[in-house]
């Protein structure tokens, strides 16, 4: 039986944080004198009215999450708090629902794929909106993939099992505790990116909304040249802070605690770093080479694109598919890799990569010694069964997913170079596809109604490991 009372609660406790929120960019709106204050006033006053009627049916003296509640409420939850956080869009200047959801389901699960033209004169409170959809769908997931993900198992995160992992009413003042720490590190890592954005020549404006969405490693701009609109030094800028997005943020917090940095004795964090600088050195030769670039630029360009698409930040500096066919392939499969579990980035995530390597090293050296008993390990965990089941099934059912979504999208009468990036760039969340429309220099405005909601769709089966949302179709969760 799922708790339902207990669920609505929650979820008004969820529309009562989004209603607060919501105040933001109503302050901005006043600050502007923009007309918009009238739009955030009625989306707050109807989202806040719905929180009041969730938490007064919802109210319950027994609070007892089971395992099926947590898969129910990680899914719906997302699901919800976009339908309301899409109203400001579509009260401003007619947006229709349907590019109002588009753009909410892409800020909140950090994708950054637009619908919008024209930032670069529209009002600041529906800019600021879009920045902290980013921002709060970030720590959200970091959240999720710390507390909740390894406790229900999914993809093989149990690896990174945590005491904040764990549901039980023993545990739960240490799971509140780590929240509150997680925040506070990604609240200051925010300060200090709009700092450094700042000091780079960016308006405190343009600083605050771009620390928003690079931490989140969302990839929303305040203009529609992106990044391409700012200067060079902002460019490092976000180098920096979109590859701190894309480490794991618990790491920064026992740094902190443990006034040690341990960073790099994660064997995730380094095999992520390694593989950055491999790609974005060898990306930088190349343009130095091929495109008689000077170095330097060469390395800024590379190393900006290739950190934008790993981390699934999403931001356009430059169109990269000018870059000839060899980059066009390497950022195709720089979509799917991700970086950090526990970070803000979506796709695979680097560690599922190096396990099925390890899985692979494994077998061949069973082929060498077939009586041989060979125990894998990552970072000090041995890779049992049940972790290699749960990551081949990620794997499947990504490749399932993005095969349907390219399929839809097809049969909506768009080229199949659009259809397949399309379906990829929304799975793993990083913004931008390949080909002249979705592309670096493109925007998702001119794709279908039906396109748009099949892909919206796809960006929070992406956001939620899949297999959280699988779940829900599975006949045996339905029965009680």
């Amino acid at each position: 039986m799922f708790n339902i009372k207990q669920l609505i609660f929650i979820l008004g406790i969820f529309l009562s944080i989004l209603t607060g929120f919501m105040l933001v960019p109503m302050a901005f709106a006043l600050f502007y004198g923009e007309e918009t204050i009238g739009d955030f006033m009625i989306s707050g006053l109807f989202t806040g009215f719905i929180a009041i009627l969730c938490l007064q049916n919802g109210r319950n003296r027994q609070f007892n999450l089971n395992i099926r509640d947590m898969f129910m409420l990680t899914s719906v939850t997302w699901f919800v708090v976009s339908l309301f956080a899409a109203l400001p869009f579509t009260l401003y200047h007619g947006i229709n629902y349907t590019d109002a959801f588009f753009e909410t389901m892409s800020g909140i699960t950090t994708t950054g794929s637009t619908v919008l033209s024209g930032l670069d004169t529209m009002d600041h409170s529906i800019l600021v909106w879009r920045s902290l959809l980013q921002w709060l769908g970030g720590i959200g997931f970091i959240v999720m993939a710390v507390a909740i993900l390894p406790f229900l198992n999914v993809g093989g995160m149990r690896l990174f099992r945590t005491e904040s992992s764990d549901w039980s009413d023993k545990t739960m003042p240490r799971t509140q505790n780590m929240a509150k720490h997680l925040f506070q590190i990604y609240f200051a890592l925010t300060l200090l990116c709009a700092l450094a954005y700042h000091l780079a020549g960016m308006h405190w404006f343009e600083a605050i909304n771009h620390a928003m969405t690079t931490l989140s490693t969302g990839g929303y701009s305040t203009s529609d040249r992106s990044m391409a609109a700012f200067s060079h030094e902002a460019h490092w800028v976000g180098i920096v802070f979109m590859l701190a997005g894309g480490l794991p943020l618990i790491m920064f917090v026992q740094s902190i605690q443990q006034r040690s940095l341990r960073l790099w004795n994660d064997q995730q964090v380094k095999g992520f770093l390694l593989f950055v600088l491999l790609v974005s050195c060898s990306l930088a030769f190349w343009l130095w080479r091929h495109q008689h670039m000077d170095f330097i630029d060469a390395l800024r360009l590379s190393s900006f694109n290739v950190i934008s698409v790993i981390t699934t930040t999403g931001y356009g500096l430059t169109d990269y598919q000018a870059w000839g066919a060899v980059a066009s392939v390497v950022f195709l499969f720089l979509m799917f890799i991700g970086s950090c579990s526990g970070s803000t980035s979506g796709g695979i995530k680097i560690f599922r990569f190096q396990i099925a390597f390890s899985i692979m090293r494994q077998q061949i050296k069973q082929q060498f010694h077939p009586n041989g008993v060979f125990k894998e390990k990552y970072n000090g965990h041995r890779i049992n069964d049940d972790i290699v089941r749960s990551i081949m099934a990620f794997f499947m059912l990504m490749f399932v997913v993005i095969l349907g979504l390219s399929i839809i999208l097809v049969s909506t009468g768009l080229d199949p170079m659009t259809s397949f990036t399309g379906a990829i760039t929304a799975v793993t969340n990083v913004g931008p596809g390949l080909g002249p429309i979705i592309g670096p220099a493109g925007n998702f405005a001119p794709l279908p109604d039906i396109a748009k909601w099949a892909l919206a769709v796809g960006m929070l089966l992406g956001r939620l490991e899949i297999l959280t949302v699988a779940v829900l179709f599975h006949p045996k969760f339905w029965r009680f």
